[in-house]
């Protein structure tokens, strides 16, 4: 058991995702750096995909009841034991007794908290991520607050054990966030289309886990077509439609979200095209204001990139398995 001092400003329980029920609107929510959750679980001895705490921008102060092995990856958010500092991509050993807490935010956006044996808490529809717009899942299907108990499975870890810097990704400055175009793409003007590339964008501080706008590129051009009926008048309505994990709507045209682990399934925004799966770790990790450039792909590339991918968390579960 982990008792919550101080929640931080939004953390909350996520594993691998909740798949298999998108068609009836419920997200697969999940970590959004995939890499960097699995790579804090191998850690400290858990399975791949068990659940952890997900802080996104402060850490949270937690006391522990009972001993246990932790490792923080994936933000530069440097954790300390009864004050005294941890390395970040390394397991080291809490005490019961002991307080976790985190020192300022350095770098990336969401840190992945692995605990040995687990966040213990019910699993909902096949995963313990939580899903706080539908109030499901994870700890009461909410983010952690003060007073909070939090349950812990059982497992033994191993202290010292790290992950060399190379198995790591983040994103550059600017980023480069590859996207392959959608079925829309035929919409937007030749001259409007290539200046979407060569703009460079800006994280808007409206970007959560549902989903992340940017700013700063020139709006978007759309091409002169007959309105299809029900699609209402603005230029960037559809009739409404499925929308893809990591899908790129511009409502109004103005302004790029790309939509992230509990986002809505569909509805009446033309996507202009899909961030890569290789790619979507790294924009969970992106602070707003971070400079972007998109970068358009095509689906043999799309390809190469989820293959490499593999192979890299593939070298992570051989070097920590």
């Amino acid at each position: 058991m982990i008792k919550v001092l101080n929640p931080g400003l939004a953390t909350s329980v996520q594993d691998m995702g909740r798949h298999g029920y998108y068609h009836l609107g419920i997200p697969q929510s999940g970590g959004m750096d995939q890499l960097a959750l699995q790579a804090a679980n191998l850690l400290v001895g858990n399975a791949a995909d068990a659940a952890v705490l997900e802080a996104t921008f402060m850490g949270p102060e937690l006391e522990f009841t009972a001993d246990a092995v932790v490792a923080v990856t994936g933000a530069a958010l440097t954790p300390k034991v009864d004050g005294a500092e941890q390395a970040n991509w390394e397991s080291f050993a809490v005490k019961a007794g002991q307080v976790l807490s985190f020192d300022y935010l350095k770098g990336g956006a969401r840190a992945y908290i692995a605990i040995s044996g687990g966040i213990d808490v019910p699993v909902v529809l096949g995963s313990r991520s939580t899903y706080t717009l539908g109030a499901l899942g994870g700890f009461k299907g909410r983010p952690l607050a003060a007073g909070d108990e939090v349950p812990v499975g059982q497992g033994k870890g191993t202290v010292g054990r790290s992950l060399d810097a190379a198995m790591r990704r983040a994103p550059g400055s600017p980023a480069e966030i590859r996207v392959l175009p959608g079925i829309y793409w035929h919409w937007v003007t030749d001259k409007s289309g290539a200046q979407f590339y060569a703009d460079t964008w800006k994280v808007a501080p409206e970007a959560d886990r549902i989903g992340y706008r940017f700013r700063g590129g020139q709006p978007i051009e759309f091409t002169e077509r007959e309105r299809p009926f029900g699609a209402g008048s603005d230029p960037s309505n559809i009739v409404d439609g499925c929308y893809p994990y990591g899908s790129i709507q511009v409502p109004g045209g103005t302004e790029p979200i790309i939509l992230h682990r509990d986002a809505v399934s569909g509805g009446g925004y033309f996507m202009l095209g899909t961030v890569i799966s290789a790619d979507m770790d790294l924009i969970g990790q992106m602070q707003p204001h971070t400079p972007t450039q998109f970068v358009k792909v095509t689906m043999d590339q799309a390809l190469q990139a989820r293959a490499d991918r593999t192979a890299l968390i593939g070298r992570i579960h051989e070097a920590l398995g």
